[in-house]
């Protein structure tokens, strides 16, 4: 409840984070109508799950005949844009100069407009183009992106905090679609606070754009949503980046912990998707991953 006041609040214009929903009410607490139950298999475990929706998502009930059938639109969504980027730092980086980069770059969020999340974390996995760091921000329009590459204060901690520490930086962005919710697009509430967040870009052969490409990522997506129980969220979309023509698309997903992005990637439905949809159409890609925790308590 003290978040939701306190994103409510966020919301209402007292704080320099844009407002995404007008009317809003947390007094009146959304009901929940179950449609149906689900089946699904990872590695020989049934998970069993019932579907609800909320009352706030129900958009349309009609009758068509006598028999009554209806139809429902399950979810609404909103367009989000999101921000990558990878840092290759120096190998004379020391503990202290590495959390001091972070912590600058994750406190952006409280110094500038445009920036409803992020997550900072040094990369896990061994790549072959040997990046380091990541960073995932996201914004609500392109024209967000823009102003936010020219921002004073950014260009600022670049400046003191990260180039000197870094040889490298490959940026990526695209647009994709969350729920509509206050949740779901600003990443806040328990479940974002710890995690994995694995970003995996790619290089699209561009003979399979359109429909190969949109085939391999709706594969992908749906997939992702058959498992609550180990993803949180899941995007994807199409790098608009200029200067960044290595990868064509990225897709970003965030899991519940370390246990269950292992378990997830190494499903036989997670590769049997990899295998039919991607594997045939890629020239290249870079996945890389890292823990999500607090970091950036102290605004900088």
């Amino acid at each position: 409840m003290l978040l939701r006041r306190a994103l409510s609040s966020t919301l209402s214009g007292s704080c320099s984070v844009p407002n995404f929903h007008s009317p809003w009410s947390w007094n009146s607490g959304p009901l929940s109508f179950p449609v149906s139950c689900k089946f699904s298999l990872l590695d020989g475990a049934t998970k069993v799950r019932l579907n609800s929706v909320s009352s706030r998502k129900i958009r349309m009930v009609s009758a068509s005949n006598s028999a009554g059938n209806s139809s429902f639109s399950v979810e609404n969504t909103r367009k989000v844009v999101e921000h990558l980027c990878l840092l290759k730092a120096k190998k004379d980086l020391t503990e202290a100069d590495e959390k001091d980069m972070l912590d600058y770059l994750y406190t952006c969020q409280y110094q500038m407009r445009g920036i409803v999340a992020i997550s900072v974390g040094r990369i896990s996995n061994e790549n072959v183009e040997n990046y380091t760091h990541a960073v995932f921000m996201r914004f609500q329009r392109k024209e967000d992106v823009a102003k936010f590459y020219e921002n004073p204060f950014y260009l600022g901690i670049l400046k003191e905090h990260v180039t000197p520490h870094c040889n490298e930086k490959l940026y990526i962005d695209y647009e994709s679609e969350v729920e509509d919710d206050i949740i779901p697009i600003f990443r806040k509430g328990e479940e974002y606070n710890y995690g994995l967040e694995f970003v995996h870009l790619i290089a699209f052969y561009e003979s399979s754009f359109g429909a190969p490409v949109e085939d391999a990522l709706a594969s992908l997506a749906r997939l992702t949503k058959e498992f609550p129980s180990l993803i949180v969220q899941s995007t994807h979309g199409s790098n608009f980046h200029p200067s960044s023509k290595d990868y064509t698309h990225a897709v970003v997903i965030r899991f519940r912990s370390s246990e269950a992005f292992e378990l997830f990637m190494g499903s036989k439905e997670y590769n049997a998707v990899w295998r039919s949809k991607f594997e045939t159409i890629i020239k290249r890609s870079l996945p890389v991953h890292f823990s999500v925790d607090p970091v950036g308590e102290e605004v900088m």
